[in-house]
Parts: C-alpha cells; sequence; structure tokens
C-alpha cells in the first residue's frame, strides 16, 4: 500500500483554510469543526509516516497512537494534550441541534472559540507538517 501521509497533511492545510473562511463568514461553528478536522487529519498523517493506520476521530486518542512520540522533531507543541482536549470539544456540538437543550450549533458558536480553534490547530498543524518534513529528510 503507498505511503499517503503528504495527502493527508495537504487536506489538513485546505481543512485549516476552510476555518479561517468559515470564521471570517461568521460561520463559527464550521470553523471550529474544520479546526477539529484538520488536526485530525495532521495526527493521521504522523501516524502514516510512522508506518501505521490511525483510527477514529478522538484527537487524544490519534496523538496516543503516534509511536514513538518522544522522538518527534521539532517536540510538539507546549500544552498539547490540552490543546487536543479543546478541540476534540469540537467535534459533535458544532453540527448537531440536539448537543443543546435548544438553539442550533450555530447559536452557541462565537469568534472566541473559532479564533482560539484556529489558533490551537494551526499550531498543531504546522507542527506536524514540520514534524512530517523532518521525518522524510532522515528517511
Amino acid at each position: 500500500m503507498a505511503e499517503r501521509s503528504a495527502d493527508w497533511l495537504n487536506q489538513a492545510l485546505r481543512d485549516l483554510e476552510q476555518a479561517e473562511a468559515s470564521m471570517q463568514a461568521d460561520r463559527h461553528e464550521w470553523a471550529c469543526f474544520a479546526a477539529h478536522q484538520a488536526t485530525e487529519k495532521a495526527l493521521k498523517a504522523l501516524n502514516l509516516a510512522l508506518g501505521q493506520q490511525a483510527w477514529g476521530h478522538t484527537l487524544t486518542r490519534l496523538w496516543a497512537a503516534v509511536p514513538d512520540r518522544g522522538a518527534l522533531d521539532p517536540p510538539p507543541p507546549e500544552a498539547l494534550d490540552d490543546r487536543l482536549r479543546l478541540l476534540d470539544g469540537f467535534y459533535i456540538p458544532t453540527r448537531y441541534p440536539d448537543s443543546y437543550p435548544e438553539g442550533t450549533p450555530g447559536e452557541h458558536f462565537g469568534r472566541l472559540q473559532s479564533e482560539q480553534a484556529l489558533f490551537h490547530a494551526t499550531a498543531i498543524v504546522q507542527w506536524a507538517r514540520a514534524a512530517l518534513a523532518q521525518l522524510r529528510r532522515g528517511a
């Protein structure tokens, strides 16, 4: 099977662009979800580059599945686990009205959440990009 970590990373970068565009369009629920998706795809790219396929959508589990995490260069962003937990909170409630007692996700997410989601997702995706480049140089 072909190694496709570059494809996953490239889609992560596109998802980050979508998160920014959604935030600018005041679609903050979609900005938060796209930020989660970008991070998910970047972590799956790391897993693939290190020889394994990771399944699922929980960012903390995708990170825990990365083999030899301590050897990654550059090292992960500060407080990565907390950043992943924050972004994991955007996976379901950004899309489903029944995540709240009333109202739509669009009513429950605003600029503050989308700015935070973009900030953390960008840091993680850019770090993964650098780590993947380093892995390719070392291969």
